[in-house]
């Protein structure tokens, strides 16, 4: 199924392409300092907890992310068994109530909440817990923040494509066709709608 982009989800759609392929590179620097810290571990005996936290926080960063990536992909997880046996029209409408009753009101949900949260340790300038860990502990929970303020933006865009999709209104965006290079993707139907 591939839906018409608008101009707004066009440009989102791009921006968080591209940043998906820019930080697609911090799996491989977390591999590397997994590898590092299990190296000194376990054949020169000596721990690292900033290497243990910096993990911790590439992969925090890598997923929070991650999660707008996967929508714009549309490679994010659905339950393909029920979804395969519906019509293109049903998934669309099934997609427009999952935005608006699902997804959006918990993406708001957390952003209200980390908020203070966020404030709460910048304020404090809360350094890791641990003996040696990583100080600026508000960065990497700031990510959350920025993470799902990245997943409201791609849903608010994913929502005007499904919209067009069901309404066509507004029909000054692109076409279907103007997809972005990287998710182009082929398929025997355009859907019902161009």
């Amino acid at each position: 199924m591939q839906l018409p982009h608008s101009r707004f989800s066009l440009w989102v759609d791009r921006s968080i392409t591209r940043l998906g392929n820019a930080l697609s590179w911090i799996w491989l620097v977390l591999l590397t300092v997994i590898v590092t810290n299990v190296t000194m571990r376990y054949l020169f005996e000596m721990g690292s907890i900033e290497l243990e936290e910096l993990q911790w926080h590439l992969y925090a960063v890598g997923f929070l992310m991650g999660l707008s990536y996967a929508v714009v992909s549309d490679s994010h997880i659905r339950v393909d068994v029920v979804r395969e046996k519906l019509s293109e029209v049903t998934k669309v409408w099934v997609e427009f109530y999952g935005l608006i009753l699902l997804l959006i009101p918990f993406v708001l949900l957390v952003l209200f909440a980390c908020i203070p949260f966020v404030e709460y340790s910048f304020r404090l300038r809360e350094i890791s817990e641990a003996p040696g860990g990583l100080p600026f502990r508000w960065i990497i929970k700031g990510m959350l923040f920025m993470g799902f303020t990245l997943l409201l933006v791609v849903s608010l865009a994913r929502l005007t494509r499904v919209w067009l999709y069901l309404f066509g209104w507004p029909v000054d965006g692109p076409s279907h066709n103007d997809q972005p290079p990287s998710l182009k993707m082929t398929t025997s139907s355009q859907g019902a709608k161009s």
